[in-house]
């Protein structure tokens, strides 16, 4: 049965479960619902609840755990001769999962049945053929251990698939007519039903926690393959980027770090005082249609696709750059500084403009947070507007507005799209602005582009990178919380 198939299912059952409960309680006090411990709504959501939530988490777990388990003992039949030499085991299994699915394609739209799939010949010498006059299409020949491979691949499947459905429908069953037992005048409904909801609630909440935990351990482990390989003190302490894939490879971050560092600090420099700037206007001189106008619109810059800003640094920004620094004579200032479009200026002045609704609404918020009463007495004491924003406001608002810039600075140290249209690809250390230099994240995409082996140090390397990254940008985020946080504690 199909898993669609399996969820409508469920959600009948649900819904008969609530009308069922809810129409139980009623009737076990002939109507008078004030004799009731809970309103009849709780009863139903009672069924409901037991009929659907221990169901839908076993049918979860069971998607999750089934494909691994079959992958695992299939792997077992494929024999080392097949696979390629230079490749991975995980490159045959995908062609057993490929001939599998049109196996069970086949089946499923009644070219073949379950036992002409099961007595193919594992030994012809044309399997593609033979498949394809029973109407399974395949891209390539199959080699007959391959197909063995499929055809246990898609019996495990079809019989886990059967015992999954018949264990979720007892389960939702056996919740529904024990809920739906228990449903009578006294039973307390409604404090089984809010504590299932703040379980719920709770599983809900730790699902980040839990993601969070499972990216780093993924990227922790493959950095430690990545360590066991190439030595770390040339990662952390040389000084050149040059992966070439034949195992006498330079890895080092510091370059990359560089570049990182160097286009976020242009992009602060650029957003920090457009943005602060257009904060202390819209949150202390602008008018309310003023600012009911600009603060949404100055807000949907925030909403625009990094890659329609790489565009624009790339057709126009880096364009306008070369005019203006480049082409010699025929430049506006007839420099010749600047030799392309791609350049760490570029990046860096887009990336910044990005950043400028992040600075701006965070600061905002800030600004506003300061007390009326500092405002009033300033100005009771004689001072005029500027004076008061300058000496009262934006001092008792600087550890938020700090806070603020710390955040921003740790988006753009996360930002790949623009750096990879806007900075170029090259892994130096320069101070100049019109080079195209390269970050962190635009060396992971790189490294895991294209035919990549999980087994060299040069794929491997993008999970050093990427956890370095997150350590950083984590670092900061907690930096910044903390600051907030302080600021909230002297204020509120």
């Amino acid at each position: 049965m199909p898993v669609s198939w399996l969820i409508l299912i469920l959600a009948a059952l649900t819904l008969g479960g609530y009308i069922a409960g809810r129409a139980r309680a009623r009737a076990s006090v002939q109507g008078d619902v004030r004799r009731l411990h809970s309103l009849p709504s709780y009863y139903g959501y009672n069924v409901a609840l037991f009929a659907l939530v221990p169901a839908l988490a076993v049918l979860a777990l069971w998607l999750l755990a089934q494909p691994m388990l079959i992958d695992a003992r299939v792997s077992g039949m494929i024999p080392d001769t097949l696979i390629p030499e230079g490749s991975n085991q995980s490159l045959v299994m995908s062609d057993v999962r490929r001939v599998a699915d049109g196996l069970e394609l086949a089946v499923s739209s009644g070219a073949m049945s379950a036992d002409e799939v099961a007595a193919l010949d594992a030994d012809a010498t044309d399997i593609r053929a033979r498949l394809g006059e029973m109407g399974v299409a395949l891209g390539s020949d199959v080699r007959p251990e391959v197909l063995e491979a499929a055809q246990a691949y898609r019996a495990m499947s079809s019989t886990g698939t059967l015992w999954m459905t018949g264990v979720v429908l007892v389960l939702a069953l056996a919740g529904l007519a024990w809920s739906y037992s228990r449903t009578h005048s006294e039973f307390r409904a409604r404090n089984v039903v809010e504590r299932g909801v703040l379980t719920l609630l709770i599983l809900a909440a730790s699902i980040a926690i839990l993601t969070t935990v499972g990216i780093v351990l993924s990227m922790l482990f493959e950095t430690i393959n990545f360590f066991s390989l190439h030595d770390w003190k040339d990662f952390f302490l040389g000084a050149t980027w040059a992966p070439n894939f034949r195992g006498d490879s330079e890895l080092s971050i510091l370059p990359l770090l560089w570049g990182t560092l160097y286009i976020s600090l242009i992009a602060l420099i650029v957003a920090v005082p457009i943005g602060l700037f257009a904060a202390i206007y819209l949150s202390e001189y602008a008018s309310k249609p003023v600012r009911a106008f600009a603060k949404p619109l100055l807000e949907i810059l925030a909403g625009i696709p990094t890659i329609v800003y790489g565009l624009f640094a790339l057709l126009t920004v880096g364009p306008l750059l070369v005019d203006i620094f480049g082409r010699g004579e025929e430049g506006l200032l007839g420099l010749n500084w600047m030799s392309g479009a791609t350049s760490v200026l570029t990046a860096g002045v887009v990336m910044g403009i990005m950043l400028i609704p992040f600075v701006s609404s965070l600061s905002d918020d800030i600004i506003n947070s300061v007390p009326q009463s500092m405002r009033d007495g300033s100005l009771g004491l004689g001072a005029t507007k500027s004076e008061t924003v300058r000496q009262v406001v934006m001092p008792a608002a600087l550890p938020g507005i700090v806070g603020a810039i710390l955040l921003a600075a740790s988006r753009a140290i996360g930002e790949t799209m623009i750096v990879v249209m806007g900075a170029g690809a090259i892994a130096k250390f320069s101070l100049n602005p019109l080079e195209s230099m390269t970050t962190i994240t635009t060396r992971i995409v790189s490294q895991l582009t294209g035919d990549t082996d999980f087994a060299s140090p040069e794929t491997l390397v993008a999970f050093a990178l990427g956890l370095t990254l997150f350590v950083l940008t984590l670092g900061l985020n907690i930096l910044a919380l903390y600051i907030v946080r302080k600021y909230r504690e002297q204020y509120e």
